[in-house]
Parts: C-alpha cells; structure tokens; sequence
C-alpha cells in the first residue's frame, strides 16, 4: 500500500469549504446589492473609493472585496481592486451582458428556505416546503423570476431562433408556453417580422412578458393566453411551441400529458422546442447541468433533471416520431426538437 505523501493525503479542506458555501453566496449577493462590480468598473477601485461610492464602511467593503478576490470576482494589486473578465462581462451593470438581477430570484427567500429543510425534502423524496405543485398559481416566485431571469435567457433565446429558422419572412405562428419574460418567443419575432406570437402563463407573470415585447418592439404581433398549461385551451395549428425550463417541475406522467396536449397543438410537420437541463446517462455528468436535479428535489413535489433518453420516451409516448438534441454553446441547457 502507498504511503500518503503531501500532496495526496486526505484533508478535510474540500468539506470545510462545502459547509462554508453559503458564505459565498452571501458575498456575492451583497456585492451585487451594493452595486460594488459596477462602481470598480466605473474606477472606484480602492476601499476608500468604494465606501464612498457605495454609502458601506470602508472596513466592510475591504473585508468583503478581499473575500471576492479570493473567490476569483475580483483581482487585487497595491491595494486596487479590478474586476475579473467574468465580472466584468456579466456583474457590472453597465454591461449589456450583465447577469445581475438575476440574484433577485436565484438567491430568494423561498429557495433558501427549501433548502434549509432539505432533510426533510430527501426524506419525503419531494420539497417540504409549501409550493412544491407548479401546476398551481405562484405570482410571488414567478413574476419574480419574469422580471430577474431574462438577462440569462439572451444565448439560449437567440440560439432556439436561429436552430428553428427564425432569420427571414416566412409566417410563423409560435406558442410559448410558461413564457414567464417572453423572451423566447419575442427573440423569434424580433428575427422575423411575419411571426405571431402566443403567450401563455399566469395573468400576473404575463404582464411582464407584455412588457417586453413592448420594449422590443413586437407588440403588435404578441398576445397572451392567460391560465394553466394543463388546463387552458391551448389553440391550435402552431408551426412551434415553445417549452421552455418547464418539465423539470413534474413527474413523468405530468409531462406526458403536457405534451400531448401540445402534439395535439401543431400542425403537422410542426416541431416542439424544448430548453432543459439534460444530464447525461450517468445523472452525474456535466457537473451543473446535473446537479439541478437537487434544486428540483429541494423545490418541487416530483420535479427532476431528465436524461435525453427519458425525454425520448416521454415525447414518443405523447405522439412525437422524432426528439433531436442540440447543445446550447457555453450554456449548461440544451435543445431538444420534436417533430409532429
């Protein structure tokens, strides 16, 4: 047997720094409630500076822009602070690429509270927490996650654009389905000025979504079907439908009887578009695309991260001949196109 040496003995480091990981978290939110990526980028870089900037002491902006700097936000050199390439590109706000806001939904109270319990969630195999049905009304998380997640959605929306043909004048008619900010189905309507566009979700949430078709300038060939995707007539005669980040909420039979009723929806030689988090086989490979099975156990009563093969046999027992799978670049999501 070989005898450990230095640099492959056991340490309980990778243990202290996973029950520690809140920690980061925490840092990482209140810099981007202080605003502190923006202010380094706009040159207040000493602690001095961006106590002023911020309205912070000056020792707590020291103490927290270290920690950032160990944690890779931040470099430091003779007691400045910059901003690494990744903070800068999608942490300072002045960036058009900027990912801030959505600190807003993915560090709530509510998914806190999740997964302060999750004990209890592993023990039941389900949240145990108190919205684990999301074929129910929820506007406090989902107007939520309308107004803080659509700056996520841009390498995604354009990438489902592009892969359907968005780019030209043919007429298309496309349902979004659970289309929170809309922007899936605005990005292919943006792209081709022949495109209506359907949107279905909670009365609330789709106040957001009208919002920004209005900001991007496709109001008028944007309307909204409010209710319940298992419940509300869905219309008929669609070119697409839009399934984005919403099977990973239910259970298997959950999502087959989604998906027939968007079968039933298109019209033939029309294709469903789905936008998940598909593990592979393994369920531990890639690393986060995987690990968002916990955020579903931690969150929901049956929810899960599928695998392509499971989503394959889901979507032909819903009538679909044929489920293609297409990675999304630099985005742990991929796409999955079914074909009536």
């Amino acid at each position: 047997m070989a005898t450990p040496t230095a640099a492959n003995r056991p340490s309980p480091e990778h243990i202290f720094n996973a029950l520690n990981a809140y920690h980061q978290s925490a840092a990482l939110n209140t810099a981007i409630e202080l605003d502190i990526f923006t202010a380094i980028g706009e040159g207040a870089n000493t602690s001095a500076t961006l106590a002023a900037k911020t309205g912070a002491a000056e020792r707590g902006v020291r103490i927290l822009c270290d920690y950032l700097t160990i944690q890779g936000f931040l470099t430091k050199e003779a007691g400045r602070y910059s901003l690494s390439q990744e903070s800068a590109i999608f942490l300072d706000r002045r960036s058009p690429a900027c990912l801030a806001p959505m600190a807003n939904f993915l560090d709530n109270e509510l998914n806190k509270r999740n997964f302060a319990v999750l004990t209890d969630a592993v023990r039941k195999g389900g949240t145990a927490g108190d919205h684990g049905d999301n074929t129910k009304s929820n506007d406090e998380l989902w107007v939520n996650f309308a107004r803080s997640m659509a700056p996520l959605t841009k390498p995604s929306a354009e990438f489902i654009a592009r892969l359907t043909g968005a780019p030209g004048a043919k007429p298309c008619k496309v349902l979004d389905i659970a289309a929170g900010h809309g922007m899936y189905g605005i990005t292919i309507a943006k792209l081709n000025p022949n495109a209506q566009v359907v949107a279905l979700d909670w009365p609330h949430v789709l106040e957001v979504a009208q919002e920004n078709a209005t900001k991007f300038g496709v109001a008028e060939r944007f309307s909204t079907r409010p209710g319940s995707a298992f419940e509300t007539d869905l219309g008929a005669d669609y070119d697409l439908v839009l399934l984005t980040n919403i099977f990973h909420h239910f259970d298997v039979p959950t999502c087959e009887k989604l998906m027939h009723r968007v079968h039933a929806g298109l019209k033939p030689g029309g294709k469903a578009i789905t936008l998940e988090f598909v593990p592979n086989e393994d369920r531990v490979t890639p690393p986060t695309t995987a690990a968002f099975s916990l955020i579903m156990l931690a969150g929901t009563d049956a929810g899960d991260a599928y695998t392509f093969s499971q989503y394959e046999k889901m979507f032909a027992n819903a009538g679909f001949g044929k489920t293609s799978l297409h990675p999304v670049p630099e985005m742990p999501q991929q796409v999955l196109v079914s074909e009536r």
